[in-house]
């Protein structure tokens, strides 16, 4: 009991030190909170393929929007996902599990899992998708999947260090 006491109060303070060291260096924009209003509407107008809208010490909110008869593509992270889906219908592949999803639905990836998710409706699939740590560079804005797969093939979208506790 007094080793599993002294285990867990070691834990806490490691991750509280870790904490506090990678805090040092934030920018000033995550001392404010971010509010996004009616996101159901908002997420639609932005249209492109993937528009980064925050990225946090441990997390990252992205919209995307993924064309009739399109797909995210068949990846992999290293990072958890969720998806958060607000319009269209897809088939979502996560290790070889396949699941009809739609507006209304959440999905979690965990790190590690290999997924995509496959629109199946006559309408773009329009998501949220939070990263945590963050997975993309916190200026991300591609218009389509084939312009983020070649900046992400170039090494050209890159978290900050700031975002990946790397720092």
């Amino acid at each position: 009991m007094l080793r599993t006491l002294i285990s867990s109060s070691i834990r806490r303070t490691t991750t509280a030190s870790s904490i506090r060291t990678m805090s040092t260096s934030k920018p000033a924009h995550l001392n404010k909170m971010y509010v996004l209003p009616k996101a159901n509407e908002t997420v639609s107008k932005f249209g492109d393929f993937r528009t980064v809208m925050w990225t946090g010490e441990h997390s990252q909110l992205v919209a995307m929007t993924i064309p009739v008869g399109g797909d995210i593509g068949k990846e992999t992270h290293h990072v958890d996902q969720t998806l958060i889906f607000t319009s269209g219908t897809a088939k979502a592949i996560v290790n070889g599990e396949e699941r009809d999803v739609g507006a209304g639905d959440i999905v979690v990836v965990p790190a590690g899992c290999e997924h995509n998710f496959e629109v199946t409706s006559q309408t773009p699939l329009i998501l949220y998708t939070v990263y945590s740590p963050a997975e993309h560079n916190e200026k991300s804005k591609h218009k389509t999947k084939e312009e983020g797969d070649a900046l992400e093939d170039e090494g050209n979208d890159e978290p900050p260090k700031w975002a990946t506790g790397n720092n």
